[in-house]
C-alpha cells in the first residue's frame, strides 16, 4: 500500500467529517499522524481508514 501524503498536507476523513480539516504531521510505517481542527491529534492506520487530500487550488 502506498500512502500518498506528506507532512503539511491538508486532509479530511470522509467517515468522520465532524473532525474537520486536519494537517498531516508524520507518516511512519502506514500510520499517519494528523492534527484535526475539532478533535486534535489522531494516529490513523492508512490500511483501515481512508483519508482524502484537500487540493488547495480547488478550495475557495
Amino acid at each position: 500500500m502506498i500512502v500518498d501524503f506528506e507532512p503539511g498536507d491538508k486532509v479530511f476523513n470522509p467517515k468522520n467529517k465532524d473532525w474537520g480539516i486536519g494537517q498531516v504531521q508524520s507518516i511512519i510505517e502506514g500510520k499517519v499522524t494528523v492534527n484535526f481542527e475539532n478533535v486534535g491529534k489522531k494516529v490513523i492506520n492508512a490500511k483501515n481508514i481512508e483519508l482524502k487530500k484537500i487540493n488547495e487550488k480547488n478550495r475557495s
